[in-house]
Formats: structure tokens, sequence, C-alpha cells
């Protein structure tokens, strides 16, 4: 499976650093490459407005390279930012779907 492997992009809100590390071990596990955001504003990185701006370019280009998006929808929360990652996903045709059910 190597050759052809899947990569997916964790996107949601970085409150939920404990979701993302977790679920990115549990798909890094199964044969999946992962790409998620490593800055955690909400949980107490300390991020410039000129990071933060970078930081989302970045992840942008992320969601460009993934085959699909998993939307870290902890509790249902979908915050703005989380909201934009979504609608660029509609826009440029990348498949997603939720963690958890709407």
């Amino acid at each position: 499976m190597i050759g052809n492997t899947k990569i997916i992009c964790l996107c949601g809100s970085t409150r939920f650093k404990a979701e993302f590390m977790q679920i990115a071990k549990e798909l890094t596990c199964q044969g999946i490459i992962v790409l998620a955001p490593f800055h955690f504003r909400h949980t107490g990185d300390a991020i410039t407005l000129e990071l933060e701006e970078l930081l989302s370019q970045l992840h942008f280009r992320k969601i460009d390279l993934a085959d699909e998006l998993l939307i870290l929808n902890v509790g249902g929360y979908i915050g703005e930012h989380l909201k934009a990652e979504i609608a660029y996903a509609e826009r440029t045709g990348k498949p997603f779907r939720y963690l958890e059910e709407l």
C-alpha cells in the first residue's frame, strides 16, 4: 500500500490539540499520511498575527496536497476558520468527511 498511500488533512479548531494528535496517530498506524496543524494557539502556543497568517496559508496548501479532509468537528464545533476551510474544499472539489455526525 505504500506506493499508493492516501493523504488525509485534518481540519478543525486548534483548541482540540489532543484530538488532533490522537486521530493523527490512529490514521498513521493505518498507513495513511496525515497533514495537520502543529501550532495550537488555543492551547497556549504563542503565535503572532504574522505567524498566524503564514500558518493559515500553509494549511490551505496542505488541503491542496491531500486526497481527502477529515473535519474534526469535536462536539459539533465548527468555527469561522474551519468554515472557510470547508468552503475552500467545496470550491476546489476536495472530498471531506466529518468526525462527528452533523
